[in-house]
């Protein structure tokens, strides 16, 4: 049955409109009401709406009157956009939530790539990552991509919590890991735990650890550790750092290595919106320069690099290295490592090398690192030539970071987003963070990263202090030294058979650069 425009009319109405021209209706079409309530009570699950149908609209029938064509029409118009307006008003009350969440998952379906089926699976992989948090994230992209090209499921790593920093973050307490289980999925199975068949094997028999040889090929990994695979079903790596070599690997293997560092490695929400704020707080006061500054307590015992220090600070630093068994190195002849290149550079170090390099004074210094050794002694030289220095505890309140006190690597991970979004980064160590933020730096564009040469420059400095140079020679040396060290394309270079002395994979992944993205 087809309607006509209707309006509601009872006594008051009908009172309402004396006086009107329009009180005088004709063309009187009775429909039951019944009809309209189900039209609304039926699509409209709203107990108030119900309730106003119920005690406005009584009787078994409703009167309604068909207004002329020439004298109701602009009636009828506004009374179809008042119908109209509620149902979508009752549509969106409704289904919000639920049109949210259905948009959502619509948007992660249609964005993850088609998961790979494996045809024959050769067993499980099981890792327990090593070192701090930039060594475990280079050892996780050699696990996924050993895993990939062996054929084998990779269970999610663990990280490690018995080193130095006693950090007990897991993986997904830093890492997205449902992210990183779903951007991989056409090329690896990763799964959170071990299926229960394989869980019980773990706890009722004996299993399989190793930590595979540094350096490898995957030659090594299709020849020794895939048959140990077959054997076995399930293999445990005790270790993963450096456990894949940086030259001599298949590119799609190289490829992949980038694609789980560049892409899958997210930073969970909370991490990563707080870096977020802090880019965006030095974004919005002008350009910034982030400084790796190696000069913690455990970095300069761990060095056994004393410049500058006086006896007490010397026979501190010198107990803390006894005092952890790990750290192998024990007598360190200091003034020889430094003029070898191989100690960290020293704030007062790094400050006239920045100075000579002719780096703003007035532009913001970000320093990325934990808490400074004699900070307030050691940063004044630093502090006096660059005055706008900033780090993380000073841009964010002490709240925001109060959930990432005590867990040192979710602290580096801040570190780790602002140094790729600096205008310039700057380490003054070869640390695995430098080593790492140097190739992403690269990947995203050959941004400017300053790679110190450490062993000239604390030539230089020596002979600028003891008056053998002038300022204005210090500052032309040093400018020259580093005219082509600032993250530009260039060749990896190869040391057969000593990989320790060539350069790291994850510094310059060349396989996956473009040089047409260089300046």
């Amino acid at each position: 049955m087809v309607y006509n425009k209707v309006v509601f009319e009872d006594s008051k109405l009908e009172e309402s409109r004396k006086g009107r021209p329009y009180g005088k209706m004709r063309n009187v079409e009775l429909m039951e009401a019944e009809t309209l309530k189900g039209l609304f009570i039926g699509g409209v699950k709203n107990e108030k709406f119900k309730g106003l149908l119920n005690d406005e609209i009584k009787g078994d029938k409703l009167r309604f009157v068909m207004f002329d064509r020439k004298r109701s029409s602009q009636l009828r118009l506004w009374t179809l956009r008042a119908v109209l307006l509620m149902m979508l008003w009752t549509i969106v009350v409704q289904f919000k939530g639920l049109g949210d969440k259905v948009t959502h998952a619509m948007f992660i379906k249609t964005s993850l790539p088609p998961q790979r089926i494996y045809e024959n699976n050769n067993g499980y992989l099981m890792v327990s990552s090593n070192g701090g948090l930039n060594q475990m994230r280079a050892g996780i992209c050699d696990m996924v991509s050993i895993a990939r090209y062996l054929n084998v499921t990779l269970i999610v790593p663990e990280l490690d919590n018995t080193s130095f920093w006693n950090d007990r973050s897991q993986f997904q307490d830093i890492f997205d890991v449902d992210y990183f289980i779903n951007s991989l999925r056409d090329e690896v199975r990763i799964l959170k735990e071990l299926p229960p068949q394989q869980k019980h094997k773990v706890e009722t028999e004996s299993l399989y650890s190793m930590p595979p040889i540094s350096w490898s090929n995957m030659t090594y990994y299709y020849d020794v550790i895939l048959p140990r695979m077959k054997t076995y079903g399930l293999v445990h790596f005790t270790k993963s750092d450096a456990r894949l070599a940086n030259n001599g690997i298949p590119e799609e293997v190289q490829k992949l290595r980038c694609r789980v560092n560049y892409h899958a490695l997210r930073f969970v929400s909370p991490i990563e919106q707080l870096a977020k704020k802090i880019v965006k707080i030095l974004n919005e006061r002008g350009p910034f320069l982030s400084l790796h500054l190696r000069y913690e307590m455990d970095m300069i015992a761990f060095t056994g690099c004393n410049e500058g220090c006086n006896n007490e600070e010397i026979d501190e630093l010198t107990k803390m290295r006894y005092a952890y068994p790990w750290w192998k190195e024990k007598e360190i002849d200091s003034e020889k490592k430094r003029k070898d290149g191989l100690c960290p550079l020293t704030p007062e170090e790094t400050a006239l090398t920045l100075r000579a390099l002719d780096i703003d004074h007035n532009i913001q210094v970000y320093i990325a690192a934990g808490e400074i050794y004699k900070s307030e002694k050691r940063m004044a030289s630093l502090k006096e030539a660059f005055p706008n220095l900033v780090k993380k505890e000073t841009l964010l309140e002490p709240s925001e970071l109060d959930p990432l006190r005590n867990h040192s690597n979710q602290m580096a991970a801040l570190d780790y987003y602002v140094s790729i979004e600096s205008d310039i980064f700057v380490p003054s160590y070869k640390g695995n963070m430098a080593k790492l933020i140097e190739g992403h730096r690269r990947y995203l564009g050959f941004k400017k990263t300053i790679i110190l040469n450490r062993e000239l420059l604390v030539e230089l400095i020596d002979q600028y202090k003891n008056g053998t140079i002038s300022w204005n020679q210090f500052t032309i040396s040093v400018k020259v030294a580093h005219a082509d060290r600032v993250g530009n394309p260039t060749t990896r270079s190869v040391v057969p058979g000593n990989p320790k002395e060539e350069d790291y994979f994850y510094t310059n992944p060349q396989e996956c650069l473009s040089p047409l993205d260089g300046p």
